[in-house]
């Protein structure tokens, strides 16, 4: 799952997934149903609780046809909440880390490369899916970006939205369940990642909400990818790593933004059919596998290259949105600054390369026979 939805107008109609209008009767559905799921998830001491829980309540109502939507504004605030969070996992001290992690960030390019050309053959071979739509929703990221181009290339907008929709919440979903299991994570032991709100100081807040207004602005006057995630999480790091300020975002907030962005996945299925629906979660659920494969040899492979921790380098790697994976990267104790850095820069390769690979191909191979 990407952050940086475009407003309504920036999109294209044919491009827009199906979604029902953000009313506050849908509004408040949503957030009800998400915060039962959650409150659900806590009791049962499930991993990421009000994340998963909220995702998993959301997404049975959504189709079972329940008429729930989250608007986009609210989202955004959330998530830019989630960015000013990521980017304080920097420090001073990083710095001379960041010659480490070269080689694993240049293995994105060669990822991309192998992840989305094993999926474009999966959805191809397996599905039948034409040329554009195969290649769009096989890439390992960028949801409302490939949705679009896709799109505009001549794509199903609506198989290649649900596609990275399923991938994202079949990641998120299972990833968290995998840690418990083989690595005997148990998110009751894990303390909140800030301060209560009442104890903040009142120069960090204003620092930290800085970060969240100036860098969403910022980044999307610089037209960047994901801008209000990934805006306050660079305006964030770039304070931390100077040394402005240590603090994080309280953990009501965190909480909060948890429970928004499981409940905003779960309402992109909202007004899906149910054989649309049912035929591309199966189709995302195989591309997924495939993708997946990719990640952990890849994480395998520079574990060892390296010496960076396996667990890490999975999360690092990882099919699931920039937000959700780093947010798992809290939870299960891992380097969360490490993920979050390799997200940010897995989702500007594939948003600029990746259409510009297909023009490339495409004007080579002359048109789609399919």
């Amino acid at each position: 799952m990407n952050a940086g939805d475009p407003t309504p107008d920036a999109v294209p109609v044919a491009a827009r997934p199906m979604r029902l209008a953000a009313t506050p009767r849908t509004t408040l559905l949503a957030l009800a149903l998400g915060i039962a799921g959650g409150w659900l998830a806590f009791q049962l001491r499930l991993p990421l609780a009000w994340m998963i829980g909220a995702m998993i309540a959301t997404t049975a109502a959504a189709t079972l046809g329940a008429p729930i939507a989250m608007p986009i504004a609210f989202r955004h605030a959330m998530v830019a909440v989630l960015g000013v969070m990521l980017g304080s996992s920097f420090s001073p001290e990083m710095l001379a880390q960041l010659g480490d992690w070269a080689v694993s960030l240049a293995s994105l390019v060669l990822y991309g490369v192998a992840a989305g050309g094993a999926g474009l053959v999966y959805f191809r071979r397996v599905w039948g899916y034409d040329t554009v739509t195969a290649y769009f929703a096989a890439m390992p990221g960028g949801l409302t970006e490939m949705t679009l181009v896709g799109a505009e290339m001549g794509g199903d907008a609506r198989v290649i939205s649900l596609t990275h929709a399923a991938r994202v919440l079949l990641v998120v979903l299972a990833l968290p369940f995998a840690f418990q299991l083989l690595i005997g994570y148990d998110p009751a032991l894990r303390r909140a990642v800030g301060l209560p709100l009442a104890e903040m100081a009142p120069a960090d807040l204003a620092i930290l909400a800085a970060c969240g207004v100036l860098g969403y602005l910022l980044a999307r006057a610089l037209r960047m990818p994901a801008a209000v995630l990934v805006g306050p999480l660079i305006l964030s790091a770039a304070v931390h790593l100077i040394g402005w300020t240590a603090a994080k975002p309280p953990f009501e907030l965190v909480a909060a933004a948890q429970l928004v962005v499981g409940t905003a996945i779960g309402c992109r299925f909202a007004g899906v059919g149910f054989w649309l629906l049912s035929r591309t979660v199966v189709a995302a659920a195989g591309g997924t596998v495939v993708l997946f494969a990719a990640t952990v040899a890849f994480a395998l492979v520079l574990a060892q290259a390296t010496g960076l921790p396996a667990v890490a380098l999975l999360l690092a790697f990882a099919p699931g949105g920039l937000a959700e994976m780093s947010l798992i990267a809290i939870a299960t104790g891992a380097d969360a600054a490490f993920v979050a850095t390799h997200h940010v820069v897995r989702i500007f390769l594939i948003v600029v390369l990746a259409p510009l690979a297909f023009r490339l191909v495409k004007r080579g191979r002359g048109p789609d026979r399919h």
